[in-house]
């Protein structure tokens, strides 16, 4: 069980009672089995480097050190001729693509000399153009840009290291039947698609598709995923929320009810960890309150976390980004700290609860003040659904809150809502009712009726943007009463039948909309056209045939 050992306070007086606490808390992360093991992604790679130069020193020196261990190719993408260098192959050209992962790149590229684009696989790449061929925030591993003396000298030494089979985690797991992303090629939910900082995930019609192999694993993706489709596997939700608990029932334990209620700190075992460490090297170290907790990246702390931590008793939830971030993770955690910041304080519970940390700022946690958490802490376990799980978290705050309101107000792009239909301009085509993938917007079966299940809305807006009359509207808010999970009415209609025969044809507001629309229509003046609309088709076809002009016409023997 990973935790970092470098969280300890130094402080004395009142700080040493708590002290014991946090040890106490600590102790007990030992007492847990292993995170339960998740799949893993393979990669071979054979040592085929790529070198993308535009400069001559740099090139050389990449070759001297790297062509012993690696076979080397070298594109030569300045404007000035190629430098003539013996027993290396240096391709003058200009790069139209670069894609892939290690031991699976490929390389699009214009030659110099002229004629057609060529295709070239790669297992490796060692980009030494100023502006990188790959600019997303973190490149596929085997990449490397080496602009600097500091980066050239760290790829030299990892690229020789990068030859055979090598195997990491799949850090995700994707339930395609859930995903809000786009229904009828109208698109819905694109959260995970945007927040990616790696280019991982890309649209796929009504999925989404995932390159395990370019994943790194922050977590991003199932954080801001509103219908729990894209889940964190490293670890599970339910084992994250196993070690919670376990530290924090042992803090209370120790506690007994004295001082104040302990603070997590999430951070991950890369530049979070060097912070930590370099904090505690400077003589101060944590607050004793602050309990930290290692983890794979900071950005897979969604929502259910951070509240599942309050319902077990933590009074904050911190979140150390020592720099390593990409900006879309930040701007995503801060939306899912707002969303759950608003639950808190509309039951009451004082403070700020949640704050992205940095790394400079650690030496004022002691500033941050307690925020107030539950009486008596959660016993039941999270899960790996995500909307079951915040349901169980939600109710137990609720269960001990200062103040239970109906509703609370939730902001803009929350995944909680509902849904607001002007009936106006509804016409209870159902589009909307066919479009949900969470099965919050319903038909009335046998009635033409739109019926809307709060509790299943996940506000990805897919009935929003498939509605033909813009009647819909999507309002963020948590109903905290059970009136969420029961079906209620939108909007109905008298049903419409035909005028003829008497069949079910749809709905009088249907109907009455085309003809409001098409009265005065060119094309439905005369011989009854306009009751047409009220027929079925049968009874049109039929009363068609019984007009002998437009059956001349129909059959081309119209007098002339």
């Amino acid at each position: 069980m990973a935790h970092s050992p470098t969280g300890w306070s130094r402080q004395g007086g009142a700080e040493s009672s708590t002290l014991a606490f946090k040890l106490a808390a600590m102790a007990a992360l030992e007492t847990l089995p292993p995170f339960a093991p998740v799949p893993s992604v393979s990669y071979r790679s054979q040592g085929r480097l790529l070198i993308i130069a535009d400069s001559a020193p740099r090139m050389q020196q990449a070759l001297e050190a790297l062509s012993e261990d690696l076979t080397t190719a070298v594109l030569w993408t300045a404007p000035e001729p190629a430098p003539a260098l013996e027993d290396f192959e240096i391709v003058p050209g200009r790069l139209q693509q670069l894609a892939g992962y290690l031991g699976a790149f490929e390389l699009v590229f214009l030659p110099t000399a002229g004629g057609a684009a060529q295709l070239a696989p790669f297992d490796l790449v060692l980009d030494l153009q100023a502006r990188p061929a790959l600019a997303m925030h973190q490149p596929p591993q085997g990449y490397f840009h080496a602009s600097d003396s500091e980066a050239f000298a760290r790829a030299v030494a990892e690229l020789p290291q990068m030859v055979g089979e090598f195997e990491k985690p799949k850090f995700f797991a994707y339930k395609e039947s859930i995903c809000a992303h786009s229904r009828s090629k109208k698109t819905g939910c694109s959260k995970c698609i945007d927040v990616c900082s790696t280019a991982a995930i890309t649209s796929a019609g009504d999925k989404v598709e995932v390159d395990a192999h370019l994943c790194m694993g922050c977590g991003a993706c199932a954080t801001v995923c509103p219908s729990g489709a894209m889940s964190y596997q490293y670890p599970r939700v339910a084992d994250r929320g196993a070690q919670l608990k376990s530290l924090l029932n042992a803090w209370r334990l120790a506690a007994k009810g004295q001082g104040d209620a302990p603070a997590i700190l999430f951070h991950n075992a890369t530049d979070g960890r060097d912070a930590l460490r370099q904090h505690a090297e400077s003589g101060a170290g944590l607050p004793a309150r602050w309990l930290p907790v290692e983890t794979w990246h900071v950005a897979s702390i969604g929502i259910d976390v951070m509240l599942g931590a309050v319902a077990y008793g933590a009074g904050n939830v911190g979140l150390l980004c020592a720099g390593s971030e990409a900006p879309e993770y930040l701007e995503a955690l801060q939306r899912e700290m707002a969303q759950a910041q608003a639950i808190l304080a509309a039951l009451g519970y004082r403070g700020v609860h949640f704050q992205l940390v940095g790394a400079e700022q650690l030496a004022h946690l002691a500033e941050i003040a307690p925020a107030k958490t539950v009486g008596v802490a959660a016993g039941f376990n999270l899960s790996n659904d995500k909307r079951g799980s915040l349901e169980f978290v939600v109710e137990h705050l609720l269960k001990h809150a200062a103040v239970k309101p109906a509703e609370v107000v939730l902001p803009r792009g929350s995944m909680f809502g509902a849904v607001r239909v002007d009936k106006e301009k509804c016409t209870l085509c159902l589009a909307c009712a066919g479009a949900c993938p969470e099965s919050a917007l319903m038909d009335g079966a046998e009635y033409p009726r739109l019926k809307f299940l709060e509790r299943n809305c996940v506000q990805c807006g897919l009935c929003e943007t498939t509605c033909p009359e813009a009647a819909i509207t999507l309002q963020p808010r948590l109903l905290l009463d059970d009136s969420r999970k029961r079906e209620v009415v939108l909007n109905e209609s008298e049903p419409f039948n035909c005028i003829s025969c008497g069949k079910a044809l749809g709905t009088k507001l249907m109907i009455d909309s085309m003809l409001s629309r098409l009265t005065g229509h060119s094309m439905f003046q005369g011989d009854g056209k306009l009751r047409r609309l009220q027929m079925c088709a049968d009874c049109r076809v039929v009363d068609m045939m019984s007009n002998q002009h437009e059956v001349s016409i129909l059959t081309g023997r119209e007098m002339k």
